[in-house]
């Protein structure tokens, strides 16, 4: 039991063994929300044995991330699902060595370090879309996907991927599916077990590792040749308070982190983005007029945004709606109090973005699609802990500044020259993996705005 004295939070009882597991199988989206509603804002529940404590109110998740942070760590289900591919990297490192690494990171995130990859930005999306042509027909995920891969080689490693880009996101998309239904399981087959998903995800870690290692290898043989200021080249050269630098597991475990997050998280914003435009022709309308006449045809830059805050509304609607980072988890390391319960050590504490992001206590019509509400000065009334797409406190995502550039920027280089429009009968259905995905893409018709 993870709660400390008579009280336990309320929940579903769920069925012997398996407790909640199945319901969460099924539909987690679905789930959590109706804990949330049946039950309350702190809700006890179990999957498999194995104790989960849902938290859904403001203060609850700022005790979490901002006020009592010290008394947790990223949850072991979380390094589970991710730790084969990311390793120690920032994502799920912890303690002295996380600091360490943030602190060697951080350089390559500040605000003026970021606004220099706008150009690269701009240029990755004109190239992209350079053979669009009214009336094609393609779907909106993979070419995010693509478009946002060639962004994080292009901007944080100075390369390109000719070629690969497909197969990276196959591989990906395997690979989280893969991970979270070995998570789900009551029980597991070995790693190592010679199956055909066992060997098809060791086969598209080897690729992905080779991938980052190449990028390693390159930068290392050209030596001071050619000199370069991208995120490889800082960690590669940092040298921490002590005079040490990274070893090169270390430096793989980082780059491998910051490459997949430098991508994933925008490409699915983005392809949520062109859904839900196509869905809403007067919100695209106001968007197009805005870009039309503030940027006249050329792409936009961080001096812009000041200028464009119908842009900046649809994409903290987005956020609000398609949170790409939809469930966080943490790990108590010591008892905390929460909301009048004391909770042990070693209890998994879950929020959810795609709950609390559509709470009706802090958003009208929470549901619909309406970047109006953000123009209107919600985030002035909203209470700390309500929106936190990119979480919060000491660990806030450190590319929350680097994924909103590029969103604006591909959303106003995009928006500029087309729209889209869903292909008939095209199923568009959430599929919660390690980030929020497109379950069968988004498949869409290109019309030429000009």
């Amino acid at each position: 039991m993870p709660i400390k004295g008579n009280r336990i939070p309320p929940g579903p009882r769920g069925v012997p063994i398996f407790g909640a597991a199945l319901e969460i199988r099924r539909d987690p989206l679905v789930a959590l929300r109706r804990f949330t509603r049946d039950y309350g804002d702190i809700v006890y529940f179990h999957v498999l044995m194995q104790d989960r404590v849902l938290l859904n109110h403001p203060d609850l998740v700022e005790q979490v991330f901002v006020i009592q942070q010290s008394k947790f760590h990223k949850s072991e289900l979380t390094r589970r699902i991710t730790g084969r591919m990311l390793g120690q990297g920032l994502l799920t490192s912890e303690g002295e060595f996380w600091r360490r690494q943030r602190r060697l990171v951080q350089p390559a995130f500040h605000r003026s370090r970021i606004n220099e990859y706008g150009a690269t930005m701009r240029d990755t999306a004109q190239a992209h879309i350079a053979g669009w042509r009214d009336g094609d027909v393609r779907d909106l995920a993979q070419e995010m996907t693509a478009l946002t891969l060639d962004n994080a080689v292009g901007t944080l490693f100075s390369t390109a991927l000719p070629g690969e880009a497909q197969q990276v996101g196959v591989a990906m998309t395997f690979l989280m599916r893969y991970s979270l239904s070995r998570q789900r399981l009551p029980i597991r087959i070995p790693e190592n077990w010679p199956t055909p998903k066992n060997r098809r995800a060791n086969r598209d870690l080897a690729f992905m590792d080779s991938l980052v290692y190449r990028m390693i290898d390159e930068r290392r043989a050209a030596g001071n040749s050619r000199r370069r200021e991208d995120l490889l080249s800082l960690l590669m050269s940092v040298m921490d308070e002590d005079g040490s630098q990274m070893t090169q597991k270390q430096l793989h475990d980082e780059a491998m982190t910051l490459f997949i997050a430098g991508h994933e998280t925008t490409a699915q914003m983005l392809a949520w983005t062109w859904y839900a435009l196509s869905q809403n022709p007067q919100a695209e309308a106001k968007l197009h007029e805005e870009l039309d006449n503030v940027l006249a045809g050329r792409s936009p830059e961080a001096a812009d945004f000041g200028r464009l805050p119908y842009l900046m509304a649809v994409m903290n609607e987005i956020l609000r709606l398609y949170p790409p980072a939809y469930i966080t988890a943490r790990e108590t390391i010591e008892t905390v109090e929460l909301g009048g319960y004391e909770i042990l050590p070693g209890t998994t504490i879950i929020f959810s973005q795609w709950v609390a992001h559509r709470d009706p206590r802090f958003y009208d019509d929470p549901d619909i699609f309406r970047p109006e509400r953000w123009i209107e000065g919600l985030a002035d009334r909203l209470p700390a802990g309500a929106y936190y797409p990119f979480g919060d406190g000491p660990r806030r995502c450190i590319g929350q500044g680097f994924a909103l550039l590029e969103a604006a920027i591909v959303i106003g280089t995009l928006a500029q020259r087309f729209s889209f429009r869903m292909v008939p009968g095209h199923p568009v259905e959430v599929e919660p993996l390690v980030t929020l995905r497109p379950r069968h893409g988004i498949r869409m018709t290109l019309h030429a705005r000009k």
